[in-house]
């Protein structure tokens, strides 16, 4: 993908996984975001950077795309991790609540925070449509209208406590199951002010071959 390309408006994901110790799987869900459904290599689309915490067991796929196209590339890299991780026997010393556990998208050039907003909302919807038991919580401003922060929806769902989950009410999808874990997806987005690096992000990087 070229940014120097006329009017291509640029956008960005941080997508988090729940797999870092299997490197096949992580290659596997950060190759699926780069292909069409036809199989041909995406032209819109790169996979810029792979991270990845073995401690953790947790990785971070950085995806870049146009607007256009940002959300099939995700929805692709997040059917390839759900029908490959299972939350079981997923074990890591982070907080995890699912397979995919994070999905902050980002504008880059050419777009409005609204857009990338309503992105991550037809991203959840398709989500709960493709994935059985997959539950998805909103904040930042896929949160409509209360746009909750991603550290309010955190201390709600009593993400760093480990809490018992099968009581909560995902804002989409069925009641939260173990083999997907709490969210399925957490679809997040920040004000547009730039990335703020996170101590999840900052793990030792893999390229992907």
């Amino acid at each position: 993908m070229s940014s120097s390309r006329p009017g291509l408006r640029l956008t960005a994901c941080l997508l988090n996984i729940s797999e870092a110790r299997r490197k096949y799987i992580v290659e596997n869900v950060a190759k699926a975001a780069l292909l069409e459904k036809n199989g041909q290599k995406h032209h819109e689309v790169s996979v810029l950077n792979i991270f990845s915490d073995q401690d953790y067991n947790r990785s971070v796929i950085t995806i870049a795309a146009s607007v256009e196209e940002l959300g099939n590339s995700i929805l692709a890299a997040c059917v390839e991790a759900f029908r490959s991780i299972d939350m079981e026997v997923q074990e890591g010393i982070h907080p995890c609540l699912g397979a995919v556990d994070l999905i902050p998208i980002y504008p880059l050039s050419g777009v409005r925070v609204e857009e990338c907003g309503a992105v991550a909302r037809s991203l959840a919807e398709n989500l709960v449509e493709r994935v059985p038991g997959c539950s998805v919580f909103l904040f930042g401003e896929a949160d409509l209208p209360e746009k909750r922060s991603l550290v309010q929806r955190r201390k709600q769902l009593g993400w760093f406590t480990r809490r018992d989950f099968s009581a909560l009410e995902p804002d989409l999808g069925v009641a939260p199951a173990r083999r997907c874990g709490l969210t399925g997806s957490r679809i997040v987005l920040r004000d547009g002010r730039g990335i703020k690096k996170d101590s999840v992000w900052q793990n030792t990087r893999n390229t992907l071959s």
